[in-house]
């Protein structure tokens, strides 16, 4: 009897998810660090948010025009060995770095070679999932690689590293198990996993197909409100945390780690739940949870209730997966999936992740040092329009429910 755990499904996700894993825990490591290399070189919060921008930046160029050139030239699997030896390769850089400007021009090469990497690794998911996982399994794939190693592994090892042996030497510890992974992937995963199906013979790079479907359409600027709603305080919690509220590092790591422990629970259940019960109506809860976060961060610190309301409020967090990969996933043709995720992603990667983390340090310099918080706020408070303005895309429910299926605007 065939055992369903050992599953090519499960061997797929679980890949996939420390895939995902090792990248996001060098992608964080520069938000939780930051107090140890805003002090050596004398960053303002306006380079701070800088750096986490070009990051973004180039992220979001490679998400989609490297994703859809993959797709169109049936070169995805190829692409993605060679994404991920080349993020791990270059995990040094940000340890050698000497001003802002050399930091800044490793994060930007280091995002672009990454940014092909998750809408490719959810696109294998999506290939290989179950009608009834779909949700779940792109929710593990975020939850253990952007939670587990990114928010509750990273900041405990890294903190731990740069108290001991300095922040440059927390750096290079990213690389090596990105290289073992990308070796295990090169052998397990299949031919018809990663190659492109149903390709026309005139598919070209362009997005503007995508954009006669609804949840692409009103999905775009969903993705650019939760990307921001996380973004806005990604970059500048741990020095916010040891500068403004006193934290010890080691209270910092701890707390940053309570916040990764509920973005992988967040997002087991939110994409659980959207399994069973719909797309809208989860997001909708968890989205409005996640605009108490940064007021919990203000108004509660050193209280009895900071923590506990912190964990879930960060909840919200499980929302990620789901405007990043299964609501344009579930939005378009087959042939389609991998580039409508790689847009998404990469216009919120621009909004969310470059532009909003520069505004937020602009306005934390100018005004206040909190500002950052109240700007995710905003962000979340946006995002319930856009989650009411898309289309129920979840075909296991009962049809006979309250939202449509989807369905092109024409």
């Amino acid at each position: 009897m065939k055992n369903k755990f050992l599953s090519y499904e499960n061997g797929m996700v679980t890949l996939m998810a420390l895939v995902f894993g090792c990248l996001f825990f060098d992608r964080l490591a520069l938000n939780f660090l930051m107090p140890y290399i805003a002090k050596d070189l004398l960053l303002s919060d306006t380079q701070i948010g800088l750096l986490a921008g070009s990051l973004s930046l180039a992220w979001a160029f490679s998400s989609y025009f490297t994703v859809a050139w993959a797709e169109v030239k049936n070169r995805k699997k190829l692409v993605f060995l060679v994404a991920v030896i080349t993020f791990s390769l270059c995990s040094v850089g940000s340890g050698v770095a000497v001003s802002f400007a050399t930091l800044f021009f490793a994060r930007f090469i280091m995002g672009f070679s990454e940014g092909a990497v998750i809408p490719l690794a959810q696109n294998f998911v999506e290939r290989e999932s179950s009608p009834n996982r779909l949700g779940l399994n792109a929710g593990i794939l975020q939850g253990v690689g952007s939670a587990l190693f990114g928010s509750i592994l990273a900041p405990i090892i890294l903190v731990s590293i740069a108290e001991n042996m300095g922040w440059r030497n927390a750096f290079y510890v990213t690389g090596i198990p990105g290289i073992i992974l990308a070796l295990i992937a090169w052998r397990y995963i299949k031919k018809s996993t990663a190659e492109s199906i149903e390709i026309k013979i005139n598919s070209t790079i362009s997005f503007t197909e995508l954009f006669q479907y609804n949840n692409i359409k009103w999905g775009i600027p969903l993705a650019c409100c939760a990307f921001g709603w996380w973004f806005a305080t990604l970059p500048f919690l741990s020095k916010y945390f040891i500068e403004v509220q006193g934290m010890t590092p080691d209270e910092m790591g701890k707390t940053m780690g309570l916040l990764g422990l509920s973005g992988l629970i967040g997002s087991i259940i939110v994409s659980g739940l959207s399994d069973k019960y719909g797309r809208k109506p989860i997001m909708f809860i968890f989205m409005s949870l996640g605009i108490s976060y940064p007021f919990v961060i203000y108004f509660l610190h050193g209280t009895i209730l900071s923590l506990p309301l912190l964990f879930i409020s960060y909840f919200a967090m499980g929302c990620i997966a789901m405007v990043a990969a299964v609501i344009p996933s579930e939005a378009v043709p087959v042939h389609l999936k991998a580039k409508a995720m790689g847009l998404v992603m990469g216009i919120g990667e621009i909004v969310g992740g470059v532009f909003i983390p520069a505004i937020s340090g602009v306005l934390s310099d100018k005004i206040h040092s909190s500002s950052f918080l109240w700007v995710s706020a905003v962000m979340a408070i946006l995002s319930l329009f856009f989650i009411y303005k898309l289309q129920e895309s979840n075909k296991t429910i009962n049809k006979k429910e309250a939202f449509p299926q989807v369905e092109p605007v024409l």
